[in-house]
């Protein structure tokens, strides 16, 4: 709409004007919600909703498009927009529902009171009647046949959630969200319009999965992006000094021009990246530092082939003379935590293959176990021995009778993961991946870490409604991995020797300190670079 247009007031017009406004509105929202959709302002109270660009961008993607994932900086106006887009369906279309979902009942009630100012601030000529009955803390219903629900986060809330639109508000923060999807979306698929949008939570969570998919075109939805820098109360913009000279009016102090500097000391820098620049760092503390996770993926390998029904993924086939480990953590495999494997290559750390299933059996995982060990060189196996583990290797032992086991310093096959050693097996697991001394191809090993974190009481743990079972696999086989080298330097010689390159660590600079080069005591017993040179080429 061109911002210099002088609209006529409703009041003054004829009984013909009327009927052309009232069709003007009907067709462009965008032309409905600057002229007549109010809305309260924090510091300007009940204002005329004036459309940035950036607003108008989103009104226009909600028309174009059935599936639309916003990804927005922090209080960028988008849900008020979202109320107003479905206030204009439920005045001008007949018998559509609309639903919005919240993080909670306080939200879901808040997001029906910005409606209900909107729909009471309308001139009557635009103005249906309520139904009654139709107008409580949940709902509003209008005698066009249409409504608008606003539902907070449930376990069941998908459940029989049907509409013409479907709302998810911070979507990243929504409880239970994947299972109100599954119920929800097959009511909606074939005629409905959903818009997802939501500030960033860190990756691995429903909201990352669905924007990043999107922008992958692994879905059908459209990606909406919107920087902070359009919104003009953030950052100067010369057509909007009538805006800036009524904040000035009331807040003395306003000045646009300071708006991320002050923001960057109020909230911190790294809130600041989340909130306005919109990184999707990990959720909460995570254990793996956020830009390493960032970096690990932005370098995931999606170029793997499949076997097991996609259960297992396999990015590297076996070399000959090379020896390989495989972390083991399994489940009962009846739908609740999943059965997860991890096989590294202990001649460069690299992950070749991975399985993860929440529906294997234990048997039957042990003889996929025994087939992925078989097929990469005999690789040691090493499972946790907690619980349902000792049921895994003996499976292993006797029905797969498998030889190579991993054993402990007692002698008892498996790995015994204590609360005492836990966080030392975890730390070991950080400091590999910092390091790179193991390299993750896998997007599902990422995304975990991801939700990897460390609670309010210090407990390292999956964030709520998380999965941690390959993070699990992988310190295993971290902790394989370190004892093997430590208790032998030399493990990988004859394989440098054949292929003229040197085994996992011995030319990473993180385990080299000093002028002369030692390698670190952890792994290689203080043995010098020169000296190992020397034996490999023996």
């Amino acid at each position: 709409m061109d911002k210099n247009e002088i609209i006529k007031p409703w009041k003054e017009m004829s009984r013909d004007e009327l009927k052309q406004e009232f069709l003007k509105c009907k067709e462009d929202p965008i032309y409905f919600i600057s002229n007549y959709i109010k809305v309260v302002h924090p510091l300007l109270g009940l204002v005329p909703f004036e459309l940035f660009p950036f607003q108008e961008r989103i009104v226009g993607n909600l028309v174009s498009h059935r599936f639309n994932v916003l990804n927005k900086f922090r209080q960028a106006g988008c849900t008020t927009l979202a109320c107003a887009f479905a206030v204009w369906i439920i005045i001008f279309q007949k018998h559509k529902e609309i639903t919005c979902m919240s993080i909670g009942d306080k939200e879901a009630m808040e997001i029906l009171n910005r409606i209900k100012v909107m729909y009471d601030e309308l001139p009557p000529f635009l103005k249906p009647k309520k139904v009654k009955g139709g107008d409580n803390k949940h709902t509003l219903e209008l005698s066009t046949g249409s409504k608008i629900t606003s539902k907070p986060s449930a376990k069941n809330s998908g459940r029989g959630l049907s509409g013409f639109l479907v709302i998810f508000d911070e979507a990243a923060f929504i409880e239970y969200i994947n299972d109100i999807w599954a119920a929800a979306y097959p009511t909606i698929s074939t005629g409905g319009k959903i818009l997802v949008l939501s500030t960033v939570n860190g990756m691995g969570n429903f909201y990352h999965n669905l924007y990043t998919e999107a922008l992958q075109g692994k879905n059908d939805f459209n990606v909406i992006d919107i920087e902070w820098k359009e919104h003009p109360q953030y950052f100067y913009n010369p057509e909007y000094e009538h805006l800036y000279a009524a904040l000035r009016e009331r807040e003395p102090t306003f000045d646009v021009s300071k708006f991320e500097e002050t923001t960057k000391k109020n909230i911190g820098l790294k809130r600041w990246r989340q909130e306005f620049e919109k990184e999707f760092l990990g959720t909460g503390d995570t254990y793996v530092d956020p830009d390493i996770l960032k970096l690990l993926f932005e370098n995931k390998d999606e170029n793997y082939f499949i076997k097991y029904n996609n259960r297992l993924r396999v990015w590297k086939d076996p070399e000959p003379l090379h020896e390989y480990i495989i972390g083991a953590d399994p489940s009962l495999g009846r739908e609740l935590d999943y059965s997860a494997a991890v096989v590294f290559d202990l001649y460069d750390g690299d992950q070749v293959a991975e399985f993860y299933s929440n529906k294997t059996p234990i048997n039957d995982f042990a003889h996929i176990l025994a087939e992925m060990g078989n097929l990469y060189n005999i690789a040691v196996i090493i499972p946790e021995r907690n619980t349902i583990g000792n049921n895994l290797i003996d499976c292993l032992l006797n029905l797969e009778e498998y030889e190579n086991v991993w054993v402990d310093e007692k002698g008892d096959p498996g790995l015994q993961v204590t609360a005492s050693n836990n966080e030392q097996l975890l730390a070991d697991m950080e400091e590999a991946v910092r390091n790179k001394r193991v390299i993750i191809r896998s997007e599902r090993i990422i995304r975990e870490l991801f939700t990897f974190i460390i609670t309010e009481n210090g407990r390292p743990e999956a964030d709520s409604g998380q999965n941690d079972d390959l993070v699990c696999a992988l310190k295993t086989a971290v902790h394989g991995i370190n004892k093997v080298l430590e208790k032998s330097p030399m493990i990988m010689s004859r394989i440098s020797t054949t292929y003229g390159k040197e085994p996992l660590g011995i030319i990473a600079g993180d385990n080299v300190s000093g002028g002369d080069k030692y390698i670190s005591n952890k792994y290689f017993n203080g043995v010098s670079l020169e000296d190992v040179k020397w034996l490999l080429s023996k």
